[in-house]
């Protein structure tokens, strides 16, 4: 039997878009090939959230989540989308466990940032190495950190962060900034940041969080240890989108091309969170994206599906 809508993707937008499609009554099923809550999952606090007067865990809040959702009824599944098949009345996606059939699918795979690859990036994810300025910085009110990169994004995070932290140093490995040219002069002419040209990050380290990097000159070869508290790695975002791509519109960076009701160029497909072209990528944006996007279902079966 046909479900009204397949949900593919465990974090906020998806589990959002099944509350809110399991309250308006409708056959629905979320299939997640890790675990619930996506990236949210491994962030150490949550600060910017509405209604937490203090910071929730990003594990705490992400099971919270879960609950949530299964109190309605939602059946996850935890299966990893191998192809899909998203064009006509039925939509067919095909999973490591089976194939599941249905008449709308709301895509919410997420997005991962890319990483560095250098020692202590891992260990001390969320605990001083961050990939979102806006989420993590004010856990940096007037101390030093780093932002790694040199496009538009690096800026960005680097002038945010001037405005709250003591001093920010700007890591990039050329000679000349890649961003936009008023993007990047905000940034040429702050006096809270520092650019250190030229040069890559050789590791990570610290104690119970991040303490110092290791910089090298690219040129030189020379390395030098600066202290910092914290650690924005500033270097691109990767939508999860690879194995949508031949179904669905995408961007020039990957990401699910939508209107305003998370309609994408296939009917009966919907897209939410950070895996599509958003101009924030937050866990509120992520939750409004799937309301709408489950709102926007529903209507859909209404018109086409109703007898």
């Amino acid at each position: 039997m046909e479900k009204d809508i397949i949900i593919i993707g465990g974090g906020p937008a998806g589990l959002t878009a099944a509350i809110y499609a399991a309250r308006a009554g409708l056959n629905i099923i979320l299939i997640e090939k890790m675990f619930s809550g996506g990236q949210i999952a491994t962030t150490d606090s949550l600060e910017n959230y509405p209604g937490f007067a203090e910071p929730i865990n990003g594990v705490d809040f992400s099971m919270a989540l879960d609950a949530q959702t299964r109190s309605f009824g939602v059946e996850i599944i935890n299966e990893e989308v191998v192809d899909y098949h998203l064009t006509g009345p039925i939509k067919k996606v095909t999973t490591t466990g089976g194939v599941y059939t249905g008449y709308t699918v709301i895509l919410a795979t997420g997005a991962n940032p890319r990483l560095l690859g250098v020692p202590g990036e891992d260990k001390y994810r969320g605990k001083g190495v961050s990939y979102c300025a806006t989420c993590d910085g004010s856990f940096y009110r007037d101390k030093t950190v780093a932002v790694i990169g040199g496009g538009d994004t690096a800026c960005e995070e680097a002038q945010y962060l001037s405005k709250i932290c003591k001093k920010v140093y700007m890591v990039h490995r050329r000679d000349e900034l890649r961003a936009a040219h008023v993007i990047a002069q905000r940034v040429l002419t702050n006096p809270k940041v520092q650019i250190i040209w030229d040069s890559v990050i050789d590791k990570v380290e610290g104690q119970a969080t991040v303490t110092d990097m290791q910089v090298r000159n690219k040129l030189t070869g020379e390395t030098q240890k600066i202290d910092v508290d914290g650690f924005f790695v500033a270097v691109g975002v990767i939508p999860n989108t690879a194995n949508i791509k031949n179904n669905i519109k995408l961007n020039d960076g990957g990401y699910v091309v939508t209107d305003s009701h998370m309609a994408t160029n296939v009917l009966g497909v919907y897209a939410a969170g950070d895996m599509r072209n958003t101009p924030l990528r937050q866990v509120v944006t992520a939750c409004a994206d799937g309301a709408i996007a489950a709102e926007s279902a529903r209507e859909y079966l209404n018109e086409h599906m109703s007898s």
